[in-house]
């Protein structure tokens, strides 16, 4: 069975993808524990010998894999991820104990739930601001011109053009990516390819509370005190849009070899 390489980006129906394929690949056995890049095993964030890798991982190791892998990502509105994002993290932190919530592990949780949401996005220190940057900050663009979850600090020095062409050369070298509002067509290529069904076309798994079609960005800016707060949020998505206009620019689900590199 050729590998299945899912690039999940946070908050993007990725839960419930990645469930299905475990099913789809034959169980836990045949997939790579590595969900996250902290759990890299020696080092490595795609160990050798597995159906399936699927997590928020780095994907500089892709070209180890054998060359008839199946790699994948989701993507959805920019806008929407980030405050599907930040709304997430405050509704975990109001399900964890007291005492869990003052773990080192949990300070992201912590500090979208002690924090407005101004001084979560835009005060603290500097590593604090860092870590909301390399999530939040045109994350698409930062993950696909590094391979890294952590890329955003080697985007600083780029212009906004050279990071718009170092995404989509990114993306092209992806097998496909899909709309999070078209994930049929995902479930039609591993039927095509590995003759087995998925169900993950409006099968949400973690939706935080919120109804599977309620928009979370007015939530998100309500939450603002200051209106240049918004303004500054807005530019957090800018080059995300620009990456997904040329992405998907006849309003197609799929981007494969032929993703267009022209840089909007």
């Amino acid at each position: 069975m050729s590998p299945i390489v899912f690039l999940h980006v946070p908050k993007t129906a990725g839960q419930t993808v990645h469930n299905e394929l475990v099913r789809a690949v034959g169980g836990a056995k045949f997939t790579s524990p590595v969900r996250v890049t902290t759990q890299a095993v020696k080092g490595r964030q795609m160990p050798d010998g597995y159906r399936l890798y699927s997590g928020h991982i780095d994907w500089t190791e892709l070209e180890l894999l054998p060359k008839d892998r199946f790699v994948f990502t989701v993507l959805r509105d920019p806008k929407e991820r980030i405050a599907s994002f930040y709304l997430y993290m405050r509704k975990m932190a109001q399900q964890t104990a007291g005492h869990d919530l003052s773990l080192p592990e949990n300070t992201g949780k912590r500090m979208a739930l002690s924090l407005t949401a101004d001084d979560y996005f835009f005060g603290g220190t500097d590593e604090w601001h860092q870590f909301v940057r390399s999530m939040y900050d045109n994350f698409y663009c930062s993950y696909f011109a590094t391979r890294r979850m952590d890329g955003w600090g080697a985007m600083r020095p780029l212009s906004s053009k050279d990071q718009l062409t170092r995404a989509l050369r990114g993306l092209r070298s992806l097998s496909a990516v899909y709309s999070i509002d078209r994930l049929e067509q995902l479930e039609e290529e591993i039927a095509s390819r590995y003759g087995v069904s998925i169900h993950v076309a409006g099968n949400y798994f973690n939706t935080g509370g919120h109804p599977k079609n309620e928009d979370r960005w007015p939530k998100l800016c309500a939450r603002f005190e200051k209106d240049q707060s918004i303004a500054r949020i807005e530019a957090f998505a800018t080059l995300d849009q620009a990456l997904m206009e040329s992405a998907f620019p006849s309003a197609s689900s799929t981007v494969v070899d032929n993703v267009a590199m022209e840089t909007p």
